[in-house]
């Protein structure tokens, strides 16, 4: 693992389309990537004991979130041929259909994207201290369960 500093991967809010576009379109003059992997995790409008998310609130340990971001980070560089690598999440209210996290990964060959992709969501969603309140339609809250 290098001696780089935790980035900081959060975003007040949800994660636009515009972001993402962007974010794609910057990696064009990187003429060695051949594969690019993208997974946008979306807020559900879950179905919780009669009632309807209508958002999440995002908050975190935001200094050992990104820490853990980071370990998770150098350690999929370790593992995986990869070109680069994203992630960003939101924090603060992020409405049913709005995407909270973006992970962007990309290699020379394409088995790679995917095996990394699936690595490093995995890893987050298991170790990362980022928590959701779920807000419903009513207006109560309860905190979220990742599955």
């Amino acid at each position: 693992m290098s001696d780089k500093k935790p980035k900081n991967v959060f975003r007040e809010g949800p994660i636009s389309s515009d972001f993402i576009g962007n974010s794609i379109y910057k990696h064009q003059s990187k003429t060695s990537i051949g594969a690019h992997n993208i997974f946008l995790g979306q807020v559900r409008a879950d179905d919780i004991d009669g009632k309807t998310v209508s958002a999440i609130e995002y908050t975190a340990y935001e200094d050992m979130a990104n820490q853990k971001f980071h370990e998770i980070r150098e350690s999929a560089f370790d593992k995986f041929d990869l070109t680069c690598m994203h992630i960003y999440h939101s924090l603060g209210s992020v409405k049913a259909g709005e995407i909270c996290l973006f992970v962007f990964v990309s290699s020379p060959r394409r088995k790679v994207v995917f095996e990394a992709l699936e690595y490093i969501v995995e890893a987050i969603k298991a170790d990362v201290p980022v928590f959701g309140k779920e807000i419903f339609e009513d207006e109560t809250h309860q905190w979220k369960v990742n599955s």
